[in-house]
């Protein structure tokens, strides 16, 4: 019946039903959530676009990604700045002037920001390979910035001390030594005006998509609907983890509807970067869009143990994890009429302009 069997209706899935749809082909998209766009999809709440797992802003220095996904929406001109909230002490994010005038407050000029960083980084200069996070963080960034901006929000984010924490999670900390607050160097960013949602509505058409249904419940019965299935699933759960689990951090999303309060915190997104606050990020969703209604939304976000009954977010990419999810794409590789793409069936972290780009770039698609 269908060229295509899709499993998960995200970007990457959508993206993919779109360009086969355009190519004349038939694609059916099912997926095990109650509703379309996975992780960035967003949902309504009083006029307001919430992101209800998480902060996804688009932003990318690919422009024909950045020409594709604006046929489907209108993106504003919002530019991610967050702020830094530890024990009470804020600080502008990315890295740059603000963050080290309000750091250092004898320190005006980068010529002393940098010598001041330089001065915290000498001790660990000469390990020359860090064996964790900490001595990895100070090498690169010395103890001010690691121990106020860095350290604690890891802890919470990979659940385990510093100490314990590999160090190739932090491969580089960038300094900007302007007073220039966009997290992104990227010159195409922006939030889609009336969210991601609506996007891959648009992406879906001409898709046959049905919703809440578990691909490995019905998995004889749906591979009988098409010649070719792209799968977006976790790796290891198509293999009915033969070799194992791959490991995931997980969170929890902690929604409030706060009536009759106009603006919480002044800011989409507010880092917590001590580790005795339980959680990593407040998000105040109304400011994505510069909205001004009289209610506001905001978002708790809570880094979990992963469990194989949890939604998994974050691949562990460690050394054993590696190891196995090379074992998995070796018996991927083996399936001729199956491909695998996304986070979850890459175990790799991507941006949403990556994903984009990849399933552009797609061999099936390209062969047509």
């Amino acid at each position: 019946m269908y060229d295509y069997l899709i499993i998960g209706a995200g970007l990457y899935g959508s993206t993919f039903a779109y360009l086969a749809t355009q190519q004349g082909k038939r694609c059916l998209v099912v997926e095990r959530r109650d509703h379309i766009g996975g992780n960035c999809y967003t949902k309504t709440v009083n006029d307001i676009n919430v992101h209800w797992y998480g902060a996804h802003i688009f932003h990318t220095s690919n422009e024909a990604v950045w020409k594709f996904v604006n046929q489907f929406a209108r993106f504003n001109n919002y530019v991610n700045s967050p702020i830094a909230n530890f024990k009470g002490e804020l600080y502008n994010l990315p890295f740059n002037m603000n963050t080290f005038c309000k750091l250092w407050p004898d320190v005006h000029t980068p010529d002393e920001a940098k010598a001041r960083i330089a001065q915290q980084q000498a001790e660990y200069a000469s390990i020359a390979e860090p064996k964790n996070l900490t001595e990895q963080g100070m090498k690169l960034a010395g103890y001010d910035i690691f121990t106020k901006l860095v350290k604690g929000y890891s802890e919470k984010q990979w659940g385990r001390p510093a100490e314990q924490i590999p160090a190739f999670v932090l491969k580089r900390l960038p300094f900007r030594f302007t007073f220039n607050n966009n997290y992104f160097n990227d010159p195409y960013q922006g939030i889609p005006i009336g969210g991601y949602t609506p996007i891959i509505e648009k992406l879906l058409e001409g898709s046959d998509v049905r919703l809440g249904v578990d691909f490995f419940s019905q998995r004889e019965q749906l591979k009988t609907l098409a010649k070719r299935i792209l799968y977006t699933g976790p790796l290891d759960a198509f293999f009915n983890y033969s070799l194992g689990h791959l490991d995931f951090r997980s969170l929890r999303f902690d929604h409030q509807l706060l009536k009759g309060v106009e603006n919480y915190q002044g800011n989409a997104v507010f880092n917590y970067t001590d580790a005795e606050t339980p959680y990593t990020r407040i998000i105040e969703h109304k400011h994505f869009e510069f909205g001004t209604q009289p209610d506001t939304v905001i978002s708790y976000e809570y880094p979990e143990d992963w469990t194989p009954s949890a939604e998994p977010y974050y691949p562990v990419n460690d050394q054993r994890n590696n190891d196995l999810a090379a074992q998995y794409k070796q018996l991927a590789a083996g399936l001729d009429s199956v491909s695998f793409g996304g986070r979850l069936a890459e175990y790799r972290y991507y941006d949403m302009d990556q994903i984009v780009a990849q399933v552009m770039a797609h061999p099936w698609l390209a062969n047509q």
